[in-house]
């Protein structure tokens, strides 16, 4: 794996790529690559981080895998290139935009890049997968090494706001420190959960702004 990180992600990664479980799934990585067409590609395996920079992070947003289909992972939860139809999940987080800063809401590309750049931490909890193979890499380690960077957004930031959407985000950021930062939870965007009512209405986008702002950051462009 590739993990030439933007610098202000270096000491957690120096610290965390000597451990022996990320050795471990390193050679598993290298070797499912190897032996099979995985996405995103490999020098965008660590994208969220080189995107959104440490000493910028703001917002934190965590997903599940990636997208297995071609040309579709960006190595950002629930972005998807230029040029790739948007996908029903990233439909509804589009429609809440809308409906939440009442404004006229449709983006033409599901690429969430912009967010990133404007210190949005966009981290599926699993970096990897073989295409066409939903969760096809999940208890390879990386479960393990995104809890930790989670641990330590928790541990070394502060006021930072995380988006939980559904239970398996609800889980993922269990222990984030909710004394120090702020914490939003709804129902997964995917139309299962959004058209039981689960999603819309949750406000995040405005709440997120109103917060960053009360504490002197930049609001988010949506």
């Amino acid at each position: 794996m590739n993990y030439n990180i933007e610098a202000s992600w270096n000491a957690f990664f120096e610290a965390e790529t000597k451990k022996k479980y990320f050795i471990e799934l390193q050679n598993k990585v290298d070797v499912a690559y190897k032996n099979s067409i995985c996405y995103p590609p490999k020098d965008l395996i660590f994208n969220a981080f080189n995107k959104c920079p440490l000493n910028k992070l703001n917002v934190v947003i965590i997903g599940q895998d990636p997208y297995h289909g071609p040309n579709e992972a960006n190595g950002l939860c629930f972005s998807v290139n230029d040029g790739i139809t948007i996908p029903p999940s990233l439909k509804n987080i589009y429609k809440e935009i809308a409906l939440d800063l009442d404004t006229v809401f449709a983006p033409i590309n599901g690429d969430l890049e912009h967010w990133a750049k404007q210190g949005v931490l966009l981290l599926n909890a699993t970096l990897s997968v073989e295409a066409n193979k939903a969760a096809s890499h999940q208890k390879m380690g990386w479960e393990t090494f995104t809890d930790a960077v989670i641990d330590y957004i928790s541990t070394n930031k502060e006021n930072i706001v995380f988006l939980l959407w559904g239970g398996f985000a609800h889980k993922k950021a269990k222990n984030a420190d909710r004394t120090k930062h702020f914490i939003l939870e709804s129902g997964h965007p995917s139309p299962l959960s959004a058209n039981r009512g689960f999603w819309f209405g949750c406000e995040h986008f405005s709440k997120t702004n109103v917060y960053l702002k009360s504490i002197d950051k930049k609001e988010i462009i949506w």
